[in-house]
């Protein structure tokens, strides 16, 4: 996650020694001392200088919650109005009589038994796993196996679901999952560098409605305290609060 110099307490003060590009020390010296508004936070990392591949952007947002209350845990998933300009692998653990569906809707990989004892061999290769709560009980053995990488089927982020097939198609279009870290950052891609403008806005308003809505009642004091906006390469800009 790239943050500007004067993030100060995001991500929970911790001083990280990180060697910089020539690029991105060019970059950091155009920053504004002072946060912008959403539209020309978004101007402002599109105008660095780009590079030769597609960056992503991605909005970083530090929340006033405490993750280790396990009523003020913040995780989800949202599909954004513009999407995010890449697709994902998914594997859908489903009855039998769902395979032929599932694998029409998206999934490289579908099935139970069989899929399960192919992720437990070492089989990975696959962003997203989804799972209907009838097949759900068998893949809980691959928690120890999916867990570390992020790629555990929960009912909290929408990959346990009954509707396995819908679940499928926006995930493989590029549902984006997210999750509040230990300081209480939750941190999304929204969009790419190529994107117009107005997409990336579209996408980062309606990520920050959805981390409006889901303030945890116990949450108390100010719930959002500092948004930025950065994109692979560059270093964050910080959006003005006024904006949410």
């Amino acid at each position: 996650m790239n943050l500007p110099p004067q993030a100060g307490k995001f991500c929970g003060e911790r001083k990280m020694k990180i060697r910089r590009s020539k690029r991105y020390k060019a970059s950091a010296k155009e920053l504004p001392e002072t946060a912008l508004s959403l539209a020309e936070a978004v101007k402002k990392v599109k105008s660095f200088s780009p590079t030769k591949f597609d960056q992503s952007v991605e909005c970083a947002v530090w929340l006033g919650v405490d993750p280790k209350q396990s009523d003020q845990i913040v995780r989800g998933a949202i599909s954004l109005p513009n999407g995010i300009g890449k697709s994902k692998k998914v594997v859908a653990f489903c009855e039998d009589s769902d395979i032929e569906a599932a694998k029409a809707a998206g999934a490289i990989e579908a099935g139970s038994d069989d899929l399960i004892k192919k992720v437990m061999g070492g089989w990975l290769d696959f962003d997203v796993a989804i799972a209907s709560p009838k097949v759900m009980g068998k893949a809980g053995k691959l928690g120890k196996v999916l867990g570390p990488q992020g790629k555990m089927p929960s009912p909290k982020n929408g990959t346990v679901t009954a509707d396995v097939i819908t679940a499928i198609r926006e995930f493989a279009a590029g549902k984006v999952e997210f999750k509040a870290d230990a300081g209480g950052n939750v941190h999304s891609v929204v969009g790419k560098y190529s994107f117009d403008e107005d997409k990336l806005i579209g996408n980062i308003r309606a990520f920050m409605e959805m981390l409006k809505k889901m303030k945890p009642a116990s949450a108390k004091g100010t719930y959002i305290k500092k948004v930025t906006l950065s994109a692979t390469m560059s270093p964050g800009v910080m959006v003005d609060l006024a904006e949410f």
